[in-house]
């Protein structure tokens, strides 16, 4: 029986995973990523991968022949894992290929806060400044050194930021409920609470996963927890931030910026209120996009699906409880 592969949608191209797998079998780009879509492609398939698209599970219900969802990236929250895992579907996601390209992307947000370099860049090429030994006060920067740096999240991605951090001279606290003491100490980081992280921090990153404990965890509650002085940075996941409360945080100068590449909606309405504030920067989910990570990506995703395929677990398993589930398809 041919072994079939389908992907949901191009990330933006599938020329180098499409190549790597269509030695091993037949490989299509689906049509549509709907639930209705999606529900009429899977019937013959063996193995998905998947970038935003929502993986149902009437979607797995259609899918007889479903042996595992790969995710082009680290998050699984568009995967009904409960649901793969009770009909013995692998679910594997690629958790290392873009550590350090968004740590780096998390200071180009930084630095474009602390340093105005949207609006500089703005300023000289609209030819508003005339007078380059009278710099505008509004281009006055905020230095790194000395400050704080909240980390919520202090998984591979935060403890990236956290190592970067130090070599400016930051202080670095975290939250974190699942790190270990000894992994802080290594990291020369301290472990707060969530308010001591918020009251104290100069800076507060967010690198957690999207999980029901984590969804809308910075409100308005939370944001007023926040010196004036403070920036925002989100990297991790759009949700975790309600942005109704970042919007009034921002307008109010409850905080002093933020800068956002994830969003609660994505893509995000053309009438974001976010769009007209002068204190926020704002870019694409671009943190993970750099020509070496995109390739890391894309030849991992082309590896986990083929140990599916030739029947053994993918390396990157995030339902492990699924070793125990007997397939009865």
């Amino acid at each position: 029986m041919d072994k079939k592969v389908l992907i949901t949608e191009p990330t933006p191209f599938i020329e180098e995973e499409w190549g790597i797998l269509e030695k091993h079998a037949t490989v299509r780009l689906a049509k549509g990523v709907t639930e209705d879509d999606l529900i009429a492609e899977v019937k013959d398939v063996d193995v998905m991968l998947v970038v935003y698209a929502k993986i149902t599970k009437r979607i797995m219900d259609s899918a007889p022949r479903l042996k595992g969802i790969v995710r082009y990236g680290i998050g699984v929250d568009n995967i009904d894992i409960q649901a793969a895992t009770e009909m013995g579907i692998y679910v594997a996601n690629v958790p290392d290929y873009c550590i350090g390209t968004v740590a780096e992307h998390t200071f180009a947000l930084l630095f474009a806060l602390t340093r105005k370099v949207i609006l500089a860049d703005r300023i000289v090429k609209n030819a508003n400044w005339k007078i380059w030994t009278q710099q505008p006060t509004e281009l006055m920067g905020t230095d790194l050194e000395g400050k704080v740096l909240g980390l919520i999240g202090m998984g591979n991605i935060g403890s990236a930021v956290a190592i970067r951090a130090k070599a400016f001279g930051m202080k670095v606290i975290a939250y974190d409920p699942y790190l270990e003491k000894d992994r802080a100490k290594l990291l020369d980081v301290e472990l707060v609470d969530l308010d001591t992280l918020l009251k104290n921090s100069d800076f507060v990153s967010i690198h957690a996963p999207l999980t029901p404990e984590t969804r809308g965890m910075i409100g308005e509650q939370e944001l007023k927890k926040m010196k004036r002085t403070a920036y925002l940075i989100n990297t991790s996941r759009g949700p975790i931030v309600k942005e109704s409360a970042l919007y009034e945080a921002l307008k109010n100068r409850w905080i002093a910026g933020a800068a956002l590449d994830v969003y609660e909606k994505e893509p995000p309405d053309r009438d974001n209120p976010l769009f007209k504030l002068d204190n926020v920067v704002l870019t694409p989910h671009i943190a993970w996009y750099t020509e070496e990570a995109l390739k890391r990506l894309k030849r991992s995703v082309a590896e986990e699906a083929i140990r599916i395929l030739n029947g053994m677990p993918p390396k990157n398993l995030v339902n492990k409880e699924v070793r125990f589930v007997k397939k009865t398809t």
